[in-house]
């Protein structure tokens, strides 16, 4: 052999003996603990730092900023106990129920009295305390597989890349990004505090990790329903991840790990059941809390069975799709923008197929207990509850949704990419792509989230088809056309307002808010007569609305003041004076209006008892006087003419009398 080849042999041995030993450092410093913890907390917050300057957005104001309760600080959190979640925000039994069964998760709106009494209205603190919980679920994560034992694989190795996956991963950008999340990831993190202890329960035979195990439970599910889920995953995680060889060892094991998670949720179902009752409701009949029903002949009706269970089917799809590829994001999957499915859709049957591949992965390997069936297992028992085919969850599907489920992804594809460990460049490379693109996508989604103007702005484009949405921009337009001060600027926010109410009511018919947003549109463009319609249209649906019937009486007003000062009708202008009033009979220009139309149509007498209402609403405003004093020289009477013009006077010297 040459001494060129030997040279050059000698050299590839280097270069590999200096892999080797700077994989052997890396592998080093994963074995500290602590510094994996350290590492798992600052990616978190980095990913979730530029959340920190936002505001309260969207469900925020049901939770926190408008809940009475909330608001009161620690003296509300006797109410948040004894009261369906929603109860602080509508203030009424009926409409705090809108969702069927009910929502009881006292627990994050405990902790947002506690924060409102120290910090107020401080969004800051939210944010922060979010990001530092989603932290802790992934040194959670990382703890919890660290103690699964698998043949032949680096379970540690495996529980960083796993943890840093699910906290890169985009679909939660929902949950951490939004205050109100903070249900999801209590619910998480308890879940995870129950399976931890539950797991050092079995190893150690210490008493007080089930005592642990069942308090985080309890507290888990008072915070969301899903930890529920949780009686399935120990004992699944138990059976799938046990040291013990013995088979009839690791199934008594299985149920022995249910027993104290058992007791935490039974004592909370027990709770809630006292407070919410039994009867979990049936479906409603508005579409923007139950998805399934579509309009027909004018009215309402259910969905086909075979139509609910293929639009079911598809956004099971869905979620897996975003999963992988969860681009693009979107808050809001309320109809229409997840449309009426049918099994004549493709993309129907790839989702059936994807299941049914998936559960024959998850069968086959139930009994060599393999990790891929795990992670099978565990994303189907987690997604189960908020699928719609257990009961109704009052929408089609929610990015946050998959904020508990996507664990088992993430142990997938940490799993998946775990394989390529021989080849360290590649594994790395790949590995540091991935988590690369998903927090470049999380970082950039978060940007979204500022605030619901920023929010509706962003998602519009691409939730088109939802009637929610598009409400929810027209409401954000018309507000903030409201302070625009430039014509042309609010002008084109206020049309574009009206053409998203109407896509809204186009989708549903009966979408009263929309009518009311299309309407207040109009009223600010000054197109009353097209404002006084939609408001008609809105209080046919429900004539004891009471927004609209205020908004309504504005408009009448200055119905009345058009007819009045524009076409000269006067008869209509009272007209319409006299429905505003009939609302709001304490309004000034309406009285001020209508006194003046009477006056100038020569019905003295009518036009002195709303001038004179006028004067009694605002006593310390000249020019009522002087109106009152006109209208009784008109009726003949100059000596009470002439009192009001000196009241007038004295009020303010320089008032003009003519």
């Amino acid at each position: 052999m040459s001494s060129e080849k030997k040279n050059r042999k000698q050299i590839r041995k280097d270069q590999v003996s200096h892999e080797a030993e700077t994989q052997a450092g890396y592998l080093t410093l994963l074995r500290k603990a602590w510094l994996v913890r350290l590492i798992i907390m600052l990616f978190a917050f980095v990913l979730y730092a530029n959340t920190l300057g936002h505001d309260y957005v969207q469900d925020d104001a049901i939770v926190i900023t408008d809940n009475m309760f909330t608001t009161q600080g620690v003296s509300g959190i006797l109410g948040l106990l004894q009261y369906d979640t929603f109860y602080g925000f509508f203030k009424e039994e009926g409409k705090a129920n809108l969702v069927s069964g009910g929502r009881y998760r006292p627990l994050t709106p405990v902790m947002f009295a506690i924060g409102w009494q120290f910090f107020g209205h401080n969004p800051f603190i939210g944010h922060l305390l979010n990001i530092l919980f989603y932290g802790l679920i992934g040194i959670l994560i990382f703890e919890i597989i660290s103690l699964f034992r698998v043949e032949k694989l680096d379970m540690k190795l495996l529980a960083i890349l796993t943890a840093l996956i699910f906290l890169a991963h985009p679909i939660h950008t929902e949950v951490v990004a939004n205050i109100k999340g903070r249900d999801e990831i209590m619910a998480m993190l308890g879940s995870l505090c129950c399976l931890y202890a539950v797991m050092r329960g079995l190893s150690t035979k210490k008493i007080y990790w089930y005592v642990i195990a069942t308090l985080s439970i309890f507290l888990a599910i008072s915070s969301k329903e899903n930890a529920v889920t949780f009686l399935a995953v120990i004992p699944l995680s138990v059976w799938y991840f046990s040291s013990d060889d013995q088979q009839a060892s690791v199934v008594g094991k299985s149920l022995k790990s249910m027993v104290a998670p058992f007791i935490g949720v039974v004592v909370f179902i027990l709770i809630r059941s006292s407070i919410l009752g039994f009867d979990f409701g049936s479906a409603p009949s508005e579409l923007m809390n139950n998805p399934y029903i579509k309009m027909v002949n004018g009215q309402y009706i259910p969905f086909d069975p075979s139509e609910k269970m293929a639009t079911i089917i598809f956004t099971l799809g869905k979620y897996i799709q975003l999963l992988f590829f969860p681009h693009p994001l979107t808050h809001d999957y309320y109809p229409r923008h997840i449309g009426i499915m049918n099994f004549g859709d493709i993309t129907v049957w790839l989702s059936i197929i994807m299941y049914v591949v998936l559960g024959c992965f998850a069968i086959m390997g139930i009994r060599k207990r393999r990790i891929l069936s795990y992670c099978i297992l565990y994303f189907l028992a987690t997604i189960s509850i908020v699928s719609n085919v257990v009961f109704p969850i009052g929408t089609n599907m929610s990015e946050r949704f998959l904020f508990m489920p996507s664990l088992g992804f993430a142990l997938f594809l940490a799993y998946m990419l775990y394989q390529l460990k021989s080849k360290r460049s590649i594994f790395y490379g790949v590995s540091a792509l991935i988590l690369l693109l998903f927090s470049i996508k999380s970082y950039s989604r978060n940007q979204a989230w500022s605030s619901d103007y920023n929010l509706f702005q962003t998602d519009k484009h691409t939730s088109k088809n939802s009637a929610k949405l598009n409400n929810a921009v027209a409401g954000a337009l018309s507000t903030a056309a409201y302070k625009e001060p430039d014509e042309a600027a609010k002008n084109s926010m206020l049309q574009e307002a009206v053409q998203r109410a109407s896509k809204a009511i186009d989708i549903h018919p009966t979408y009263k808010n929309a009518y009311l947003l299309k309407a207040n549109s109009h009223h600010y463009l000054k197109e009353y007569q097209k404002a006084a319609t939609a408001y008609e249209q809105a209080l046919s649906i429900d004539p004891g609305y009471e927004e609209a019937i205020k908004n309504a009486a504005i408009n009448d007003r200055e119905l009345g003041r058009y007819f009045g000062q524009v076409e000269n009708n006067l008869a209509k202008s009272i007209s319409y004076l006299e429905r505003a009033l009939q609302v709001m009979p304490d309004d000034y220009e309406a009285n001020r209006l209508i006194g003046t139309a009477y006056g100038f149509s020569g019905a003295a007498a009518e036009s002195i008892k709303y001038f004179s209402k006028a004067v009694q609403l605002e006593p310390k405003v000249a020019g009522a006087y002087v109106n009152l004093g006109k209208a009784y020289m008109n009726d003949g009477r100059t000596e009470e003419a002439q009192v009001q013009f000196n009241k007038a006077k004295e009020i303010d010297p320089n008032v003009r009398i003519e």
